[in-house]
């Protein structure tokens, strides 16, 4: 476990390290960007004070030291754009994104397990084999184009969902939807290449002379062996999906990290960035230490491995 938490602290400092330099590298300046372009009247000996205010002015060792530092003891900066600590912009977006991310895994796994069951026990050849041949097409499909594809069907189209002034709720059917439906499908290939597999072997067979029904050996043999894997794609589709909601976010024109990310970008807001950067490797180091420790609760031969 101690192994893993020192692999888990290299991947944070990594990932904070290569948004440091690419950041670093892109063309223009923060400072300039945000304060240049506007109707302030800043002399350029006031714009110089500024970039010394926001650090602008030291070598990039200094500034790469300098904000590991504020890093490791909770401090993200302050945004040029907002002018207001990074902290408190991540406390205003990020909920809505965890929101769409964690209903958008929801309806995601329930949709792979309806591809799983009918792709076993439909009472069709063609309709298990639609079950099997869809996960693929569904990998296939572009964010950014299926969510405007939804937009068209179901609002301008069909006009199920209102674009304009929607509800709370209602606002989160298409991006959900949006992002639910090509994460569904790894999902459904674990849970169908798995379900394959257990139904195969000796144990099942006994099931079924003793007289057990294809529903029941879905539910107790099936399920209970295919959740360690599904579990670890879970967690890592998770984090993807906080990278596919950023995406989802700006198609639907909602808030959160979508709507900071783009905001942050057009300005460079560099402390922004960075901090979204580094979340996201967070929540990706998180989620993977939680399925480690989820794994062996529900597969006892795994749980020596733990130790």
């Amino acid at each position: 476990m101690r192994r893993r938490l020192g692999q888990a602290l290299l991947v944070l400092l990594g990932a904070f390290t290569l948004a440091f330099v690419l950041l670093q590298v892109l063309p223009g300046d923060a400072v300039m960007i945000r304060f240049l372009g506007t109707d302030m009247g800043l002399t350029p000996d006031q714009i110089a004070e500024l970039r010394i205010v926001y650090g602008a002015d030291a070598p990039l060792w200094q500034q790469y030291l300098h904000s590991l530092g504020n890093f490791l003891q909770g401090r993200l900066g302050t945004s040029i754009r907002a002018g207001v600590p990074v902290t408190r912009l991540l406390a205003e977006n990020l909920p809505s994104t965890l929101l769409l991310a964690t209903l958008a895994l929801a309806v995601a796994g329930v949709l792979a397990l309806l591809l799983a069951v009918l792709a076993q026990a439909a009472p069709f050849g063609w309709l298990r084999g639609l079950a099997r041949s869809t996960p693929p097409g569904f990998a296939a499909l572009p964010v950014f184009w299926l969510g405007i594809m939804l937009i068209e069907i179901f609002s301008f189209q069909l006009g199920l969902v209102s674009v304009i002034a929607p509800g709370p709720w209602e606002e989160l059917v298409l991006p959900v939807a949006t992002l639910a439906i090509p994460i569904s499908a790894p999902l459904a290939q674990i849970l169908i290449r798995q379900a394959d597999r257990i139904l195969a072997e000796p144990f099942v067979s006994v099931a079924r002379a003793k007289g057990a029904r294809q529903g029941w050996v879905l539910r107790h043999h099936v399920l209970r062996n295919a959740a360690p894997p599904v579990l670890a794609m879970a967690g890592l589709l998770f984090g993807e999906l906080l990278g596919g909601a950023v995406v989802t976010e700006a198609v639907f024109g909602l808030g959160g990290l979508g709507g900071l990310t783009q905001q942050a970008v057009a300005n460079q807001d560099v402390a922004v960035l960075q901090a979204i950067v580094v979340l996201s490797a967070a929540v990706f180091v998180a989620l993977g230490l939680l399925v480690d420790l989820a794994q062996p609760l529900l597969d006892p031969r795994q749980r020596r491995g733990l130790a």
